[in-house]
């Protein structure tokens, strides 16, 4: 595989849009080689409200990012959130026609496909399929079925159902920016894959990222997802309380929240006093930080309480469902300060801020360690391993067939040959193919 297999991963969120080009180093780490980032007028609580905003956002990050590394951007790994997301449990089987040959990826195929048949309501798309455990025959609780002998395969699905509209707009718009579309992800899964470990997964962690428009969760447990939500409020609603709270405008509410705003209002005193500038010629307001804490605390009380709802019904309660590790919080809004502190006061989990420097080189520059790019280097993530794995399937391929000899080559190669890719993706493949057919067409 080559060294410099370069990937790009586009952010469009509420607050702002990033573009990060990037490759891997020897060591496996993510080299970020440029940058770019733009404020995103056009986006409203991670939807898309107004295309040509969003266009011309998306070209000035993409023309930072691509003068900072010196390289050309073609295709980009883009994420979609937003408050028409939502996800739902199936479970499906198929009976298989042949019980003496072993499960193959065929027949998971065959599952996931059936699964993709569901009767959605008016003008919603499924976006993901994840099987959970598996069933062959009366044997349940089967993480890997490949291999096995059975007849009737059944499993669990986690399903994540979007607007085809929504998603039809992020892609028009990644087009008219002269992009091309290498592939759709969940962004909670994306900033998963930046910030959380495996060890996290396997005991049961609940992801919350806190951006401008939307607070996204993802729930996994035993490595798999389990769960994943989009709650349509976020840093924003913050900033628009402080602004009605204390009669200031907004860039003046966001530098307060930022500067001197805490989750814990507790903990200031009533004769702190910040001054802010009245508008021409009248004056200055003066506002004490006890006063702004209250108001920050109110609205970011509401938005845990939403998402710890969320957990619970997931079943973090049960004995089966609890999340040992608890809580990580990351984007934008993880930074405020004392948030981690109130978050496990009001869930009595532990938390912890997630940092997307796990899976970054050791010389990359800090500002990108910063919670608020955890999405944009998750989808990075995702760009770059969507390419290894082909790339490592066909050496593999090479390799078998350079050792065997021509009568097992026939045997062999059809089987790992004709699929590259792994699985789980082949339908998000197609369902970006047939969105490109689309916006080909709309033209």
């Amino acid at each position: 595989m080559e060294d410099n297999k370069l990937a790009v991963g586009l952010d469009i969120g509420t607050t702002k849009i990033v573009a990060m080009i990037g490759r891997k180093n020897e060591y496996g780490k993510i080299e970020v080689v440029g940058i770019g980032k733009a404020k995103s007028l056009g986006v409203k609580r991670g939807v898309v409200s107004n295309i040509t905003q969003t266009i011309q956002s998306i070209q000035q990050a993409v023309d930072e990012a691509e003068s900072v590394s010196g390289v050309k951007i073609d295709d980009v790994v883009v994420g979609i959130a937003g408050q028409h997301i939502r996800s739902l449990h199936h479970s499906d089987y198929i009976t298989r026609s042949n019980a003496d040959e072993v499960i193959d990826e065929d027949d998971i195929e065959d599952l996931v496909n059936q699964v993709h048949k569901l009767v959605m309501l008016p003008g919603e798309e499924i976006i993901h399929v994840l099987p959970q455990e598996f069933k062959v025959d009366s044997q349940a609780d089967i993480k890997e079925p490949i291999g096995m002998y059975g007849g009737r395969l059944e499993a669990n699905f986690h399903v994540v159902v979007g607007q085809v509209s929504s998603i039809r707009n992020i892609g028009r718009c990644v087009k008219s920016a002269d992009l091309g579309l290498n592939e759709i992800t969940l962004e909670p899964l994306a900033s998963a894959s930046a910030v959380l470990s495996q060890e996290e997964k396997e005991a049961g962690v609940a992801l919350i990222d806190i951006g401008g428009g939307t607070t996204d969760l993802a729930i996994f447990k035993d490595g798999i997802i389990r769960h994943t939500a989009v709650i349509p409020f976020g840093g924003n609603v913050i900033t628009d309380d402080i602004k009605e709270g204390c009669s200031i405008i907004e860039k003046q509410a966001e530098l307060l929240k930022i500067k001197f705003g805490s989750a814990w209002p507790g903990e200031n005193k009533e004769t702190e006093i910040v001054s802010i500038p009245g508008l021409r010629g009248r004056e200055p307001k003066e506002i004490t930080l006890k006063n702004l804490s209250k108001i920050i605390h109110a609205r970011v009380q509401e938005i845990i309480e939403h998402v710890y709802l969320e957990i619970k019904n997931y079943g973090h309660e049960t004995a089966k469902g609890k999340l040992i590790a608890g809580i990580v919080l990351t984007g934008g809004g993880s930074q405020l300060k004392h948030l981690r502190q109130l978050v496990e006061y009001i869930t009595g989990m532990d938390a912890r801020i997630g940092f997307p420097n796990e899976h970054l080189a050791g010389d990359s520059d800090e500002i990108l360690s910063s919670p608020s790019y955890a999405t944009a280097v998750g989808l990075l993530m995702v760009g770059l391993e969507k390419d290894i794995k082909v790339e490592e399937v066909e050496e593999v391929v090479e390799e078998i067939i350079s050792e065997t000899n021509e009568k097992e080559v026939e045997e062999i190669q059809p089987r790992v040959v004709e699929k590259p890719k792994p699985k789980k993706k082949s339908f998000f493949e197609k369902f970006t193919e047939g969105l490109k057919d689309f916006l080909d067409n709309a033209e």
